[in-house]
């Protein structure tokens, strides 16, 4: 490892700098830089970094790679000072943190970072991102060219808004996820029948374990963190950007790639992707994340229906009474909910009919749509990253949800007319 204090006049120039309170604690980052740069990288204290961008030496510098972990959120101030002084000498930004607060994260990057990397560093992340900041900025492609790049979803038609579903599983397996992604796929497809297919997006907010990116086969993007951490500076371009798209006619912004804390967000951050969002599509729908957070509220408030998956057993019965006492305890529109029963007992299952009424009854509700068991063809269907409708078409869940789907479009467009 080359330090930058001791660098001289005809030494290599050093391209990059690690600044950390102490290199040592992180061992792996040593390894990486030195695997990547060679001997073309030194190391600062927080207090020499700021001293260092003013001497000669600093002009060379690609990028500076910012190490900190839960002991240093006390000089988020420094660092922040760190950052901005990069920025504006043209010096790229990675921050590499360790056990940081979401809040803590969530300033640095406001900064102006450029990437972020979690520590322990996942193996080549750390390459991935210093080839990412060395890739020049796209040029826009001329006009002649631009259908053969990803689409951006072109603005809704309608003088109104578009219309918000939310899904949310009231226990694990309930389903919550296959019906949002089969819904979306079948709102595109049946009603393009009819005309021009409406612009449908999934947005996946299990921040932890989210697998809408999987049911479909789909990439999962670093701008999708990047826009989350902060939604103050995200515009159009920036937000359809972060989608990725199934066939050029679903589109949808997945969970990030790493497993983030839920309360990385807050509800002004989910309104303004709410906002954009239903601004660009006829249909958004939320898969939730089965947890209770500051900003379900906001999506309760936002959405049109609220779907809420359960199955016949006790664990969906007791859950969904508390989510029932919780939301009216703080006087929250329940009303919005629709309960899904999940694996519904056939047409002949007399006594398991009973049993639906039984539960209905006594958690005083109505389920409202009973979607039968898909079998194994559902399981099948999500590990090959395809909806039902493209797998197994005549399978009797896939039929529900187009009969679904049909009639939330037919509604809307009534709506509207």
């Amino acid at each position: 490892m080359t330090s930058s204090d001791n660098s001289s006049a005809d030494a290599s120039p050093i391209l990059a700098c690690t600044i950390s309170r102490d290199v040592q604690n992180f061992d792996l980052l040593i390894e990486d830089m030195e695997a990547i740069m060679g001997e073309a990288w030194g190391d600062l204290g927080f207090n020499d970094a700021l001293a260092f961008f003013q001497q000669p030496g600093s002009e060379s510098l690609e990028f500076i790679a910012i190490a900190i972990d839960r002991d240093d959120e006390d000089n988020l101030v420094l660092l922040g000072d760190i950052i901005s002084a990069a920025k504006g000498r043209g010096i790229k930004v990675i921050l590499i943190a360790e056990e940081v607060t979401p809040a803590a994260l969530h300033q640095l990057l406001r900064q102006g970072a450029d990437e972020f990397v979690p520590y322990p560093l996942p193996e080549n992340e750390l390459q991935a991102a210093v080839e990412r900041l060395r890739t020049p900025e796209p040029v826009a492609a001329p006009a002649e060219t631009v259908g053969e790049a990803l689409q951006a979803p072109a603005k809704s038609a309608h003088d109104r808004e578009g219309v918000v579903l939310a899904v949310h599983g009231l226990a694990g397996g309930t389903g919550a996820t296959t019906l949002a992604v089969n819904l979306g796929w079948e709102l595109v497809a049946a009603a393009g029948k009819k005309g021009t297919p409406p612009r449908v997006c999934i947005i996946d907010l299990d921040l932890q374990y989210g697998s809408v990116s999987t049911y479909l086969d789909l990439a999962r993007r670093d701008a999708v963190y990047e826009l989350l951490s902060d939604t103050e500076v995200m515009d159009d371009d920036i937000f359809t950007q972060a989608l990725m798209s199934f066939e050029d006619k679903l589109f949808v912004l997945t969970a990030p790639k790493e497993m983030l804390p839920l309360d990385l967000v807050g509800p002004e951050d989910i309104q303004r992707i709410i906002d954009i969002a239903r601004h660009h599509f006829d249909y958004v729908i939320i898969d939730m994340p089965k947890t209770l957070v500051q900003w379900s509220e906001t999506v309760l408030s936002a959405a049109h229906v609220y779907f809420a998956t359960l199955e016949l057993d006790m664990r969906s019965a007791q859950n969904a009474l508390r989510m029932k006492r919780a939301l009216q305890a703080e006087d929250l529109p329940f009303e919005k909910l629709r309960f899904v029963l999940n694996r519904a007992p056939k047409f002949t299952d007399l006594s398991g009919k009973s049993r639906v009424k039984r539960l209905a009854d006594s958690l005083d509700i109505s389920i409202e749509l009973q979607l039968p068991d898909g079998g194994k063809y559902v399981t099948q269907a999500g590990d090959h990253g395809e909806p039902l409708e493209k797998s197994a078409a005549k399978n009797p869940l896939r039929k529900e949800i187009a009969k679904l789907a049909a009639s939330l479009h037919e509604l809307g467009q009534s709506d509207t007319n």
